[in-house]
C-alpha cells in the first residue's frame, strides 16, 4: 500500500512501565526510554491510498485518521502497537480491519487547516465500540529537522514497522517504510481527549510532548507471521 500522511500531530504522555507492559499481548516487549513507557495520540489526514502499482481509484482515498499507540519490540526490533486506529472512511476501516487486522473504528471526523493551525475532530461511530473523541488545535512553531540519532524524539517516531495479531491470535509484523520524519515543534489546544479512557489509560495531568510533521509519504506491507522468539 501507498499513502501519504499529512497535517500530522505527535502528543506523547509518559507512563509507569507497569501500566503499559500489562496490556499488551504475549510476545511482545515494552520498549521504554529512560525506564518510561509513552502513549501517543496521533491525529492526521490520510491521502493517496492504493495499492502500489495500480492507479488510483479515487474512492476512500482521503480521510482523517487518529491512532492511540505504544512502542514496543519483538526479536529485537523496534515497532508500534496501536490500541486503537480511527478512520472516516467506512471503506478503510473495513478494508484494514480485514486485511491488517488492526483494531479500526469507524468515526466522524472533520481535518481543517486554517491560516496556520489545524482544526481537529473525531467522535468514534463505530457499533459496539467504546466511545472516543478528540477535539483539538494544534500548529507548528519550528522548521522542520530530522531527530537526533538517539533522541526521544527519535525514539517515538523513527519506527518502521507495526504489530499486530491475527485472525489467530499469531504475532504478526507489518513493515512500513519512509523517509525520515520532517519534525518540528509544536503546540496544542486539547479541548477534549477521551482516546485513552476508552483503551483502559488515563492520562497524566502532565502537558505532552508534542511533534507536528506537515506531510510523508509511505509504503506499507501486509502483515506476516513473526520469527518464533
Amino acid at each position: 500500500m501507498r499513502m501519504t500522511w499529512s497535517e500530522l500531530l505527535f502528543a506523547h504522555w509518559s507512563f509507569e512501565p507497569d501500566l503499559v507492559a500489562r496490556t499488551l499481548p504475549a510476545g511482545l516487549a515494552l520498549d521504554t526510554f529512560e525506564g518510561r513507557a509513552w502513549l501517543g495520540v496521533v491525529p492526521f489526514r490520510m491521502s493517496g491510498v492504493r495499492l502500489a502499482g495500480l492507479p488510483s481509484f479515487g474512492v476512500g482515498e482521503r480521510f482523517p485518521e487518529l491512532n492511540l499507540r505504544t512502542y514496543v519490540t519483538h526479536g529485537g526490533k523496534p515497532g508500534v502497537w496501536f490500541y486503537s486506529l480511527d478512520a472516516a472512511s467506512p471503506l478503510a476501516v473495513a478494508g484494514a480491519r480485514g486485511w491488517f487486522n488492526l483494531p479500526y473504528f469507524t468515526a466522524r471526523m472533520s481535518c481543517e487547516s486554517r491560516v496556520d493551525t489545524v482544526q481537529y475532530a473525531s467522535m468514534r461511530t463505530h457499533a459496539g465500540a467504546p466511545s472516543a473523541e478528540l477535539l483539538a488545535q494544534y500548529r507548528p512553531t519550528s522548521a522542520p529537522r530530522r531527530a537526533a540519532r538517539g533522541s526521544l524524539e527519535s525514539w517515538l517516531t523513527d519506527r518502521y514497522c507495526l504489530y499486530t495479531l491475527d485472525h489467530s491470535g499469531r504475532l504478526t509484523r507489518g513493515e512500513i517504510d519512509h523517509a525520515p520524519w520532517p519534525l518540528q515543534d509544536a503546540e496544542a489546544h486539547i479541548e477534549r481527549c477521551t482516546l485513552a479512557q476508552a483503551s483502559g489509560f488515563t492520562l497524566p495531568d502532565q502537558r505532552p510532548l508534542l511533534h507536528y510533521a506537515q506531510s510523508i509519504d509511505v509504503v506499507a506491507w501486509s502483515p506476516a507471521l513473526t520469527d518464533a522468539p
